[in-house]
């Protein structure tokens, strides 16, 4: 029996909203280094960028989610098809291949992947979520994940794109997270994921030239200049340097918007995109960048109820990988601003500069709102729900 309809989150909306506020200031300040005829380019370009992407996002929520699950797979394989087209045909452009030239217009096929895992990855793990697995049960479940993990993490990681890599690892093992595998076989997972790292330290140590067919050269200058920062300053640890400098001198309540000298100065390269959280520490503060914090903990916390009150396992489960997709992003780009991670080419989710990434954001949006509109409680769930 029906007890109530679940209403559109408005919350999530709000929360959307002053992100895109947040990104407007932040852009706007963050691309002044940048000497252009217009002052606002970057600005009206990122709001055409976020007029696209909420159209993008209300197409998708338009869209029953439940009539994704038989179109996941044929999804998945058309991200496969284009990964593999960058492999062979992709456009080299700023020392990477990541990129099919259409015209006038360039298709990075790495971002749509991302949602594309989470939708066959979803319908995958569905069969096993009503029930507890074994660890026997467990194995078989999580090495398929792996396996449709591992092909097109390979094929971005080679382009070279570590940063898209790792949101594809942190996808899988969000859902894997989700699922009903046993625990003992996470821990193992953990253990191996550490080992592989001891094994990359040993080939560092011992085997060079293996080890820079792993790790490319440039990969492993931003590790140093990740690990020793002061001493690299003037090269590897240089963007590092200046963004902590920058943060630093913001203190507070930051030295005011506009106003922030290692950013307007351009002594912090990026600014606009992967280096954006600067601009808020330095301009705004703690207090600013607590509050940007703050919002991306609601937007988590909104996404992680509508996964809890679907009574769908399918879009539980997407929810799950959007909440891997979206939470990694912050992680990571926030972490190596700051330095407690090597730097890697990831922006800052709904607030750094750039198309693709912003529409593959919203794209995944609209898949968790398109779960919310069409989730509804019963005071009996039936086989099969939640």
């Amino acid at each position: 029996m029906k007890r109530n309809d679940v209403q559109l989150d408005y919350i999530l909306l709000i929360t959307l909203l002053f992100l895109f506020i947040y990104s407007l200031f932040a852009v706007y300040s963050g691309s002044g280094q940048y000497e252009t005829q217009d002052p606002y380019y970057f600005l009206k370009r990122q709001v055409i960028w976020y007029i696209i992407g909420i159209g993008v996002m209300v197409v998708v929520a338009s869209f029953d989610f439940e009539l994704l699950e038989r179109w996941a797979a044929p999804l998945y394989a058309l991200g496969m098809g284009l990964l593999l087209l960058v492999h062979f045909f992709g456009t080299f452009k700023n020392g990477a291949i990541r990129w099919i030239s259409i015209g006038p217009m360039e298709l990075q096929p790495s971002e749509f992947m991302k949602v594309f895992l989470i939708l066959y990855l979803a319908v995958v793990l569905k069969r096993f979520a009503n029930r507890k697995l074994s660890f026997k049960e467990s194995i078989p479940t999580t090495l398929k994940v792996l396996l449709l993990t591992i092909a097109p993490f390979y094929l971005i990681l080679v382009q070279p794109d570590l940063g898209s890599a790792l949101v594809i690892a942190a996808i899988a093992f969000s859902l894997i997270l989700a699922s009903g595998i046993a625990y003992r076989l996470l821990i193992i997972l953990v253990f191996g994921f550490m080992a592989l790292i001891g094994f990359l330290f040993y080939l560092h140590n011992n085997f060079y030239d293996m080890f820079i067919k792993f790790i490319k050269p440039h990969q492993l200058e931003r590790i140093y200049g990740w690990l020793s920062p002061d001493e690299f300053a003037s090269s590897y640890g240089y963007q590092l340097k200046q963004a902590l400098l920058g943060i630093g001198s913001g203190q507070m309540f930051g030295n005011g918007f506009n106003q922030g000298s290692q950013v307007q100065s351009g002594r912090i390269p990026e600014a606009h995109t992967d280096f954006i959280f600067s601009v808020i520490g330095e301009e705004f503060g703690f207090i600013g960048a607590a509050i940007l914090i703050s919002l991306y903990f609601i937007l988590l916390y909104r996404i992680t109820i509508i996964a809890f009150n679907s009574n769908n396992i399918f879009g539980y489960f997407i929810c799950g990988g959007v909440i891997g997709l979206i939470s990694f992003q912050v992680f990571q780009n926030i972490a190596m601003t700051i330095g407690l991670m090597p730097v890697t080419g990831i922006a800052l989710p709904l607030l750094s500069y750039g198309g693709s990434a912003l529409i593959t954001n919203m794209m995944a949006l609209g898949l968790v709102f398109s779960v919310n509109l069409r989730s509804k409680k019963y005071m009996f769930s039936k086989s099969g729900n939640l």
